[in-house]
Parts: C-alpha cells; sequence; structure tokens
C-alpha cells in the first residue's frame, strides 16, 4: 500500500502560500468598508473611489492567465518569493502613500502579488497531495477563497472604528515576514521540473484586453443604469460600456482563435471541449458572483435598511464566515470518501436554501435572520465550492492542470467582480428617487431592492446546479460504457 500520510512540508507550504493569498483577497474586501473613510480622506467621489477595488480585481484578473506559464516556466520557490516581494511593497506603499494615484499603484502590485499566489497554492496542492487527501487539501485551499471575502467587512469595521485605515496594512507586513516567509522558505518544494515554455505576448495582451473590458462594462453599465432610472445623463456611461462589451468579447475571441493555432499558447485550451468540464467550469464561475456578491449585499442591506453601524454589519457576515472556515475542509474530507456526486449537489441544496429565506422574509428582516440565513448559505456554498474545482481537474490529463487551474481560477475573479457590480446596480435602481439615505422610504427602497437581489441568488444557484447535474449525467453515462 502507497503512504498516504499528508507530508508536513506539504501542509506548510499551504500555510505559506496560503496565507499570503488570503491577505491579498482579505485587504480587497476590507477596504469596501473603509470607502467613506477614503472619500473623505483623498477629497474623491463615489465612482472614484471605487477604482480601489475596481482595480485590484482587474489586475488579478488579469494575472491569474499568466499562471500556467509561470507554473511551468519557473519554480515554486521562485514564485513564492515574487509573491512575498510584491505583498510586502504594495502594503509599504499602502502605508506611506498620501495621493490617490499612489494608493491605486499600490493596489496594482498587491494585485498582482494575489495573481501570483492563489494559483500557486492549488498547483502545489494538486501536484503535491496523496490522491486520496486531494479533497481535503483543496477544501482547506478553499478556506482562502471563501473565508476570507467573508470576514473583510468585518476586519475593516473593527481596525477602522479603533485605528487608524493604514495600520491594516501595518500589521500585515509582519505576518508575511515572519510566518509566511520563513515557513516557505523551508516548505515549498519542486516536485515536477520546470520548461522551456514561452511567454505569447499577443495572447497575453488579449485576455488582459478581454478581462478589463468585461470588467469595465459591468461597471459601466450599472453606472448608466442607476443614472437613467434617477433621471441624471446615462449617455457617456452607456457608450463606455458598449464599447468596453465589445472590446471585452473581441478580444476574448480572438484569444481563443489565436490559442487554437498558436504553438505555445499562453494557455491550453483544448480541455475545455469536454463538456463535463465546462459545465464544471460555468458552475464555478456563476456560485462566486453570489458567494462573494453577498458580503456587498448583506452589509449595505444591513445598514441602509436596517439602521445598522458600519461595525454591526460587518459582524453579519462573520458567523458564516466561521462555518466556512470549517466545513470547507469536510466537504473536501466527503468528496474523497462518496466521490462528487452527493457532496457536491447536496451542500447547494443546502445553500439556495438561504436566498430562498432571505427572498421570503425580506421587507420584514433583522440583523438576526438576515446572519442567520446567510449562515445558511455559507454552510452549503463552503461544504461544495472548492469540490466543483477539484471534480473537473481530475477529469482532465495531468499535463493540463496547471491550464486548468488557470482557467478557473480567473473565472472566479471575473465572478466575484460581476457579483458587485450586478447587485450594487440592482440595489440602486431600487433606491433611485428613494429620498435622502436614512429616511423610512429610503429603507423601504433598500429592502426592496433587497428581495430583489435575493430572487436574482436564487436563479444564479438553480442555473449552476442544473450545470452540474447535467455534467454528473454525462459522467455517469461514461461510467457505464466501461
Amino acid at each position: 500500500m502507497p503512504d498516504e500520510r499528508i507530508p508536513g512540508k506539504l501542509i506548510g507550504a499551504i500555510v505559506a502560500v496560503g496565507s499570503l493569498a488570503f491577505i491579498g483577497i482579505l485587504t480587497e474586501t476590507v477596504m469596501t468598508v473603509l470607502f467613506p473613510q477614503l472619500m473623505r480622506e483623498f477629497n474623491v467621489d463615489t465612482a472614484t473611489v471605487q477604482w480601489i477595488t475596481t482595480i485590484y480585481l482587474l489586475v488579478v484578473a488579469a494575472t491569474m492567465p499568466l499562471s500556467s506559464y509561470l507554473n511551468r516556466r519557473f519554480k515554486h520557490r521562485t514564485l513564492f518569493l515574487a509573491a512575498v516581494a510584491l505583498a510586502v511593497l504594495g502594503s509599504l506603499i499602502m502605508i506611506v502613500g498620501h495621493a490617490f494615484p499612489v494608493i491605486l499603484i499600490a493596489r496594482v502590485i498587491q494585485g498582482m502579488g494575489s495573481g501570483v499566489a492563489t494559483p500557486l497554492m492549488i498547483n502545489i496542492i494538486l501536484e503535491q497531495s496523496p490522491k486520496s487527501k486531494v479533497g481535503r487539501l483543496m477544501g482547506v485551499g478553499s478556506l482562502v477563497i471563501t473565508v476570507a471575502p467573508a470576514i473583510g467587512p468585518t476586519v475593516g469595521g473593527a481596525v477602522s472604528s479603533i485605528l487608524p485605515w493604514r495600520a491594516i496594512f501595518v500589521i500585515v507586513i509582519p505576518i508575511i515576514l515572519l510566518v509566511s516567509l520563513p515557513v516557505g522558505l523551508k516548505c515549498v518544494e519542486q516536485h515536477r521540473p520546470t520548461e522551456e515554455a514561452r511567454l505569447n505576448s499577443l495572447q497575453f495582451v488579449s485576455i488582459v484586453l478581454a478581462l478589463c473590458g468585461l470588467v469595465m462594462f459591468l461597471n459601466q453599465a450599472g453606472v448608466a443604469v442607476s443614472a437613467a432610472v434617477s433621471g441624471g445623463s446615462a449617455t457617456v456611461s452607456a457608450v463606455f460600456a458598449g464599447v468596453s462589451l465589445i472590446v471585452g468579447l473581441g478580444a476574448l475571441l480572438f484569444f481563443g482563435w489565436s490559442s487554437k493555432r498558436s504553438f505555445s499558447p499562453l494557455i491550453r485550451l483544448g480541455w475545455l471541449r469536454d463538456p463535463m468540464v465546462l459545465l464544471h467550469l460555468i458552475a464555478y464561475m456563476l456560485l462566486p458572483i453570489v458567494g462573494i456578491g453577498f458580503g456587498y449585499v448583506i452589509t449595505n442591506v444591513a445598514q441602509l435598511s436596517l439602521g445598522t453601524s458600519a461595525f454591526l454589519s460587518g459582524a453579519l457576515v462573520l458567523p458564516g464566515a466561521l462555518i466556512g472556515a470549517f466545513f470547507a475542509p469536510v466537504g473536501g474530507m466527503l468528496y474523497d470518501r462518496f466521490g462528487p456526486v452527493r457532496p457536491i449537489l447536496g451542500a447547494f441544496f443546502a445553500a439556495i436554501c438561504g436566498p430562498i429565506l432571505l427572498l421570503v422574509f425580506s421587507m420584514r428582516l433583522t440583523p438576526v435572520t438576515l446572519a442567520g440565513f446567510y449562515f445558511i448559505f455559507g454552510f452549503g456554498y463552503s461544504l461544495g465550492f472548492s469540490n466543483i474545482m477539484t471534480n473537473a481537474l481530475r477529469n482532465i490529463a495531468p499535463q493540463f492542470m496547471p491550464d486548468g487551474n488557470a482557467v478557473f481560477n480567473t473565472c472566479l475573479q471575473f465572478g466575484g467582480a460581476a457579483g458587485t457590480a450586478l447587485f450594487s446596480t440592482i440595489l440602486s435602481v431600487a433606491q433611485a428617487g428613494a429620498g435622502e439615505e436614512g429616511s423610512t422610504t429610503f429603507r423601504h427602497a433598500t429592502a426592496v431592492g433587497g428581495s430583489w437581489t435575493f430572487a436574482t441568488m436564487i436563479g444564479i444557484v438553480a442555473i449552476a446546479i442544473c450545470c452540474l447535474i447535467a455534467a454528473f449525467r454525462i459522467g455517469a453515462k461514461r461510467n457505464s460504457r466501461l
């Protein structure tokens, strides 16, 4: 019998690289709670301050497609040290920067660090885990993806209530240098040889244009819709949204076309011809729209409809985040023991109950019920989400796993950005013309927007479940022929 124990150095490597990715994703969501304070400090409006998050997401999404090339070309330790350097440099600039453009530069650097660290963690797990332990270790890795954005608002609200906002970055630098760096230097190992892979610059530019165009389309479409509903001028935003969509889709089509004809493509896409894997990918992109977007919805509905403080609204997502911290590895253990079908479908049938209950009680929510129903969603989501990627990558050839990892992580980031843009637009449309913030009519309008949002969430999760059911049916038919 082969030794199926989890090596201690593998655990250390996951902790070292995962902590970098965790810090990167955490600071992404921490900043959203700080927007009012940042607007006052830098004298910028709402549309401008949003770029602190938008530009970070764009850079992360643009860096993710490089992960396949980086994984083939460079050693894991080299990539780890690059991620450490980028994380520390970005945090230092955030601490000393006193001009808004400088803060944006820092967010670009931090986004590059997260874009390197997150897929590196997944590649290490997939390459070095014992086969019988892949599910549970992917569940551990999923903690980074699911818990960090969930507790970000809580951390941001807590820190900003007692310390200057820059203290967040003062705190993370010692964690990186005293925990992540030494553990990584000792534990990150190379188990597969590097290759003489070449960077296809034209394809990289095209995928960056595609991601930036699509994210900007979502952002500007939301601005245009909100302006139109409130009676303002939406022409500029609508034109910008249309141009961004054309550029994004055109660049994406070019990327796919050139990848088929390239001798050394940036990302090899042949494995996407398998409909079972493709259906997994669609579900994996749809679910973060709800999973990551929930943090925005909960905090805004709590403050603008229920009248809670920023700190309390951030704390409402904490129970769901903590349950995610516990059950993501449990979901992986269930996958290792029972296979993919029951653990994944059972988890998301449980998860969809959360937004269903939120919709039913949307006009009479309290902070307790808001947190409680989100807790139900967080339980199911954390139990099943990482298993989708695990099962998909198990069904492609090992040499294509870095490519699959790059595509899945890129779709995850895009889904998260799409969720925030979609749900903020829905709430803005509902609030348009409802009076001043804090008034009874404005609170009622926010509650109505919340009900629309929860209905949208139900539809998105239902589509994802249907994709997974179809994928499992394809897999069952294949197995029956063997």
